[in-house]
């Protein structure tokens, strides 16, 4: 119950006045953490270290396509009767079927590979139709 000398006090002089005990201030700053998290996470922006290598792979994913897409460009455009490939290649109707007529040609198997880069190969019949 509030006292007389409180209630004619104003709020700075209660403030002034106030002596918090230690599990008050504990308890204050293990809520401000939380609290801190909280706002981290949810609109900072902060994410967990699982969630930056899964973003990192998929950036790095998504260059490699498009290196290898623009690899295979300059490769298809490089080749003999690249102009008559050009055509068969836009007479093609299915984007998968597009695709590998990019990979049965070669252009999309990148240097020291083996097998076509199936992203190269998807970039490079996209770029190379429109």
């Amino acid at each position: 119950m509030a006292t007389q000398s409180n209630i004619n006090k104003s709020v700075a002089q209660r403030w002034d006045d106030y002596r918090p005990t230690k599990s008050t201030l504990i308890w204050a700053c293990a809520a401000a953490a939380v609290a801190t998290m909280i706002v981290g996470f949810s609109w900072g922006g902060w994410v967990t270290g699982g969630t930056s290598r899964d973003l990192v792979s998929t950036a790095e994913n998504a260059a490699r396509g498009e290196l290898a897409g623009d690899i295979c460009v300059e490769r298809f455009n490089a080749a003999p009767n690249s102009a008559a490939r050009l055509v068969e290649l836009k007479a093609i109707t299915s984007s998968s079927a597009q695709r590998q007529f990019v990979e049965a040609g070669g252009w999309a198997t990148m240097p020291g590979q083996t097998s076509p880069d199936r992203r190269g190969a998807e970039a490079c019949a996209v770029a190379l139709t429109a």
